[in-house]
């Protein structure tokens, strides 16, 4: 990220990287068909009588949420729709209610579910994995150090448990807990009194005891596994990890145009041999699969996305001030991790395919940190389109030159291309040009009238050279174009006479 890092300096005030959503998954050891009919063949139940068995633990569940809420003193609400947005909803409740710790609310909606199903065929019923829709309840809790997150159960078995968590929640009450001056915006930090702790407390992530925790609170809404299913425990994984790479830009009015171009040159430029290279992999003979890259316009903003497989690295804004690049893992065994394995029937040390074992997140904010600083170098060749769009409106506007107001030009106007077309002449790069040169090939016939026009140059002259565009040669009556305006001039006459032209052809 160094090339990124020294390109903008100047528009840039810190860039931090920490774990965003981040979805851990505990599943029962009753997951798989075959051991489901162990569990109920040990209790004495029949297959035939698999569906008056499970009714009764998904009616305990259901019991012990609406329970838990009225202990609490909080709303218990069925939705009806899956376009609610819950974490919205609970954010509000939470706000009107000032929770600032405990249960927030409970509610409880129709999803679709991994569960059994009874198979009917040849020989004796069995039990098969099916999809299926069941009653999920979600719990929305503000714990003391990890913030605001939710836990979603099926009512059904195998009673699968999913956590969802935020990294930037975990580090708002880190930091309010060390006493550090920040400022937040829509899951996002626009301010931080001292971006070098901020990045150590976002580094802890991995070092947090998860297992433990996550264990903790799977107890207290699964009251199951203090009855029917007490001798198990539920195993953890990493079912989605995001982790993103934040940047935080002085102003929106320097950071949205230069934003405009990124999202271009992410589209049209980035191809499957540069997105797979960020991720470090190689486009070749052996690779089996899609790299598709898309580009959506939200309510928010545009963002564009490079899947690879069932992974991607997404790049959006935020708050018009943060450009965003996040990399999302959802399957891990397309990357490799150093440990224990078997190979040639012995146990050795190398390189395996990545689980989703929660043990891994080491080896996940590696792989998503290196994607994401690889992203933001490849968006250096870029240069921030801002301080052009201002000479040109230097160029346009009027200035104040004591008490008196010069007027500016007119690109587009006649008389103005041509000014700037004759001043831009080869001709007059060695030796300058003087009034006389410009006269002559603006006011073809002067009719006795060249004091007139005379003077109508030097005010010409005048407005140029308060913008720095043209400058006078010393000790002599004539004057030359500058650097800056080479750059601004020139491009004005290549607009003007040939992308307008394609443009408008096109």
């Amino acid at each position: 990220m160094n090339k990124f890092k020294k390109k903008f300096e100047q528009n840039i005030v810190e860039i931090y990287s920490c774990f965003d959503r981040v979805l851990f998954k505990g599943h029962l050891p009753i997951s798989g068909a075959a051991c489901m009919s162990t569990f109920m063949k040990k209790r004495g139940v029949l297959l035939k009588d698999f569906s008056r068995f499970v009714k009764e633990p998904a009616q305990v569940l259901k019991e012990h949420a609406k329970s838990l809420a009225k202990r609490n003193n909080r709303p218990y609400l069925y939705l009806n729709s899956k376009q609610i947005r819950k974490e919205e909803l609970a954010r509000q409740i939470a706000k009107d209610e000032d929770i600032k710790e405990g249960l927030v609310c409970v509610f409880s909606i129709t999803e679709g579910c991994l569960s059994f199903r009874l198979k009917y065929g040849k020989g004796a019923p069995r039990l098969e994995n099916s999809k299926r829709k069941c009653l999920c309840i979600y719990y929305y809790f503000i714990d003391p150090e990890v913030g605001l997150f939710h836990i979603r159960i099926q009512t059904w078995f195998p009673f699968t448990i999913q956590f969802c968590v935020n990294g930037h929640e975990l580090l708002k009450k880190k930091m309010q807990k060390e006493g550090l001056s920040f400022t937040t915006q829509d899951n996002c930090f626009t301010w931080v009194e001292d971006i070098a702790r901020l990045q150590s407390f976002a580094d802890s992530f991995i070092r947090y005891p998860w297992v433990e925790w996550l264990s903790f609170y799977a107890r207290k809404v699964n009251p199951l596994l203090n009855d029917l299913l007490s001798a198990m425990q539920y195993y953890w994984v990493c079912d989605q990890v995001e982790y993103s790479t934040n940047v935080i830009f002085n102003k929106s009015a320097e950071f949205e145009p230069l934003y405009e171009k990124f999202l271009e040159h992410a589209v049209l430029r980035f191809g499957a041999k540069d997105i797979l290279k960020f991720l470090g992999k190689r486009l070749d003979g052996r690779f089996k699969g899609a790299q598709v890259s898309v580009g959506r316009l939200r309510a928010e903003c545009s963002r564009v996305r490079h899947w690879y497989k069932n992974n991607w690295i997404k790049m959006y804004s935020k708050n018009g001030v943060v450009l965003r690049v996040e990399t999302v893992i959802n399957h891990p065994y397309d990357f490799l991790i150093y440990r224990c394995g078997i190979r040639k029937g012995k146990k050795v040390k190398g390189w395996f395919p990545m689980s989703k074992h929660v043990g891994n997140l080491y080896r996940y904010r590696q792989i998503c940190r290196t994607a994401n600083f690889r992203y933001l170098d490849a968006l250096a060749v870029q240069d921030s389109p801002h301080p052009s769009q201002k000479e040109l409106q230097n160029l346009v506007n009027p200035l104040k030159y004591g008490k008196k107001k010069i007027g500016g030009f007119n690109p587009a106007k006649e008389t103005d291309l041509t000014l700037f077309a004759e001043i831009m002449r080869a001709e007059y790069l060695v030796r300058g040009f003087s009034n006389a040169d410009i006269r002559r090939a603006l006011f073809k016939e002067t009719c006795g009238c060249e004091r007139r026009y005379s003077a109508r140059v030097t005010r010409l002259f005048k407005k140029l050279h308060l913008r720095q565009l043209i400058a006078k040669i010393p000790r002599s009556h004539r004057w030359r174009v500058t650097p800056k305006g080479m750059r601004i001039l020139g491009a004005i006459l290549y607009f003007f006479n040939h992308e307008y032209v394609n443009m408008t052809a096109a």
